[in-house]
């Protein structure tokens, strides 16, 4: 069984900054791609960004591109978004995924999902 828990979050001024971290458990697997998503009360999960495992190519939701970087640590199995310049609108539960297969990284269409860490920005 693999898991993939998310730490980090938490409560942070307008304006400040977080670090998210992602890290497998139980065995290590082949992926393709590993992401981070977020859900807001009463709205969809949407795609935030994404980062190809073994290029490193990275993709970004429009709504967080030049304030949110996403990396990867591949020998930690460990994905990190770093988060500044926070907004009241990045409030959500933040979930990493992870995929093995080649596809649409903007998806929701993942293999694995972690449990989500709320973040709260406040104003």
């Amino acid at each position: 069984q693999v898991q993939l828990v998310e730490s980090g979050g938490g409560l942070v001024q307008a304006g400040g900054s977080l670090r998210l971290s992602c890290a497998a458990s139980g065995r290590t697997f082949v992926r393709d791609a590993m992401g981070w998503f977020r859900q807001a009360p009463g709205q969809e999960r949407e795609f935030v960004a994404a980062i190809t495992w073994g290029g490193g190519s990275t993709y970004y939701a429009d709504s967080v591109k030049g304030r949110f970087t996403i990396s990867r640590d591949n020998g930690k199995n460990t994905v990190y978004l770093q988060m500044n310049s926070l907004k009241p609108e990045d409030t959500a539960v933040y979930y990493c995924a992870a995929r093995n297969t080649r596809g649409i990284l903007t998806s929701l269409r993942y293999d694995y999902w972690g449990q989500g860490t709320q973040v709260t920005v406040s104003t």
